[in-house]
């Protein structure tokens, strides 16, 4: 394996805002199809092929921290990053691939607010990214990591009252088990903005 001896710090970062988009691009295909619920083949088509090159992102970032041989942060924690913000386009991802699979007739009010609050979160991680390679900004990017931590609350709440309505309501078996379903990946895509917050915070508390 070819070691580069100089550190290509500005590529980490080019490739960070890259998935930073790519994530942002991926909530608002879901958001988009939650709310106008129409052509929903190709437009989970379309969220599948954004999957697809946010992991090719990944792999190159993974690539890099191994062939680098001075990196702008510790490994672990580019890793780290890169990682949980793969997970997060992985979710959006499934969720729209399970309202395909499930033939779901049309989403439901919770389902569009869990969407849309991954939506927020990836706007607050994407201008997140852009302070990242810049010293005098890291710290900055703790307002974004409040944001991301708050939405994720709200998240929660907005997660619980959903899975209440669910088993009260008048849904027959099998759209219980539907929603439920897709809950759960709404509420991991949410959790997993949060701990991209936590990947962010850590960087800046060691750095700046």
């Amino acid at each position: 394996m070819r070691i580069s001896l100089v550190p290509h710090n500005y590529r980490f970062f080019s490739l960070f805002r890259d998935l930073a988009h790519q994530m942002v691009i991926c909530s608002e295909a879901l958001v988009d199809l939650l709310e106008h619920y129409e052509n929903v083949e190709m437009k989970t088509a379309h969220i599948k092929e954004i999957e697809h090159e946010a992991d090719g992102l990944t792999h190159e970032i993974y690539r890099l921290v191994h062939q680098t041989f001075v990196t702008p942060f510790d490994r672990e924690d580019i890793a780290a990053l890169a990682q949980s913000m793969d997970d997060v386009i992985d979710f959006v991802e499934a969720v729209a691939t399970s309202m395909r699979v499930y033939r779901v007739a049309r989403p439901t009010q919770p389902a569009a607010g869990l969407a849309d609050i991954t939506r927020l979160q990836a706007l607050q991680i994407e201008r997140a990214i852009a302070s990242l390679g810049k010293r005098g900004r890291l710290r900055d990017i703790l307002e974004q990591v409040r944001e991301i931590n708050r939405l994720e609350n709200e998240a929660d709440s907005l997660f619980l009252s959903a899975m209440g309505e669910l088993f009260h309501g008048e849904l027959s078996s099998i759209d219980v088990i539907k929603w439920r379903d897709v809950y759960a990946l709404l509420e991991e895509a949410t959790d997993s903005c949060e701990t991209v917050a936590h990947s962010l915070e850590a960087i800046v508390l060691k750095h700046a």
